[in-house]
């Protein structure tokens, strides 16, 4: 994982500094920013002399789906301090939430925490060393940095791809995205490949139909299937498809 990131952080740095940007500016914003596929939007439309604020909206419509990112690793982490809960908001990227919720119970904190150190470290590094010897690494495309990152999302994204649902959501967020990236800020069209998921909700099986057990017949009949256990289902089922993709990394 963190070759992979370090292979896009190469490459980002030397597109960062030939669309505009100073070396220390380049840097600066992977620190403070730590999201890939925001700060490559945002150098996306300086390269294409469009408006830096144009390129700063569709970065923070790209971050929109940390939001959902942090509510679900947030029940696996342990209450502290607000310096505490700081680090580890600035610690949630693709990576450390997915691979950390693969993690066996009890140790999703500790996952979380260290993929997440090692993306951040990695990421600010291999900005720089691309920012200030890009002229030393050549066309980053030439050298297939770019393509690096990608592959590692593709191998996170493989897993739910196994069954129906998730086909269902891969295809109708892919067409999405493909119809509205011609005409639409950048940003909106992964926000709308989202909606693929609500689609494959409203037209497969429930995961939590299937999986969750059936009221005991000594239960109250008033009360009716558990919510709790649905939800269990449902969690169990995404970190047993998340676990396959941890493993297919070690």
């Amino acid at each position: 994982m963190g070759l992979a990131v370090g292979a896009y952080g190469l490459s980002f740095g030397v597109l960062a500094v030939a669309s505009g940007m100073s070396p220390l500016v380049a840097t600066l914003s992977s620190l403070f920013v730590l999201g890939g596929g925001s700060q490559f939007a945002f150098v996306g439309v300086l390269a294409a002399g469009g408006n830096p604020m144009t390129g700063a909206i569709g970065g923070l419509l790209l971050n929109v789906r940390y939001v959902a990112f942090g509510l679900a690793i947030a029940p696996h982490l342990p209450a502290g301090r607000l310096s505490r809960r700081a680090r580890d908001a600035y610690l949630i990227v693709d990576e450390s939430v997915g691979l950390g919720l693969a993690a066996p119970p009890g140790q999703v904190a500790r996952r979380f925490r260290v993929i997440g150190a090692t993306v951040a470290v990695t990421w600010i590094g291999a900005t720089a060393i691309g920012a200030y010897g890009g002229q030393l690494l050549g066309d980053p495309e030439a050298l297939g940095l770019d393509a690096a990152f990608p592959a590692g999302f593709l191998a996170l994204l493989a897993p739910w791809l196994r069954d129906r649902p998730g086909q269902v959501a891969a295809l109708v967020g892919t067409a999405l995205a493909l119809l509205l990236t011609p005409i639409s800020p950048p940003g909106v069209p992964v926000l709308a490949a989202a909606l693929g998921a609500v689609v494959a909700l409203r037209v497969t099986p429930s995961v939590t139909s299937r999986a969750a057990p059936s009221p005991s017949p000594s239960s109250d009949p008033s009360m009716g299937c558990d919510p709790s256990a649905a939800g269990e289902a449902f969690l169990d089922d995404a970190l047993q498809r998340s676990g396959d993709t941890g493993g297919a990394r070690r």
